[in-house]
């Protein structure tokens, strides 16, 4: 399927708008999201654009431009993921679980493992420790090569022994 040329510029403006927001500038990657979305509306660019606004801590305008990613591309699963992480932020841990799972059964995500150890986070949070483990094993089954990873795991093992 041929792209066209306003989904063409809306892409390279999203990549523009993540070069920038790498080097941890913020206010040109939200006018670039908002131009990719202006010229050709994607999933892609409306999390992306949430994800710049939450490290200028506007969460719930965050959660909105997940939202609107959804409505535009339901098989995307960083939205979901994305919503869960804002809601874990803001102290909603029972909240965030049900967009947390959503993202590990997304057709489209990349890194599928991320959902997985944000719930593992949840439920250590909440002293599950074996619903932490399953979570966490989940997200090593995905990702092996994490070290980090398997050495809370071995951890958490430990102290359930």
């Amino acid at each position: 399927m041929a792209i066209s040329k306003d989904q063409e510029r809306a892409l390279q403006l999203i990549e523009k708008a993540m070069q920038h927001q790498m080097a941890q500038e913020f206010d040109e990657p939200i006018r670039l999201y908002k131009e990719s979305i202006a010229v050709y509306p994607t999933a892609d660019a409306h999390t992306y654009l949430g994800w710049t606004y939450s490290f200028v801590g506007r969460l719930n305008d965050a959660i909105a431009q997940c939202e609107i990613a959804i409505q535009l591309d339901p098989e995307f699963g960083n939205p979901y993921n994305d919503i869960g992480v804002y809601l874990m932020q803001q102290q909603h841990f029972d909240d965030a679980i049900p967009w947390l799972e959503r993202a590990k059964s997304a057709k489209r995500y990349d890194p599928r493992h991320f959902p997985f150890i944000n719930l593992g986070r949840i439920y250590l949070t909440k002293g599950m420790i074996q619903k932490a483990l399953e979570e966490f094993g989940g997200a090593l089954a995905l990702n092996p090569g994490d070290q980090e990873l398997t050495q809370l795991v071995e951890e958490l093992q430990t102290k359930l022994q």
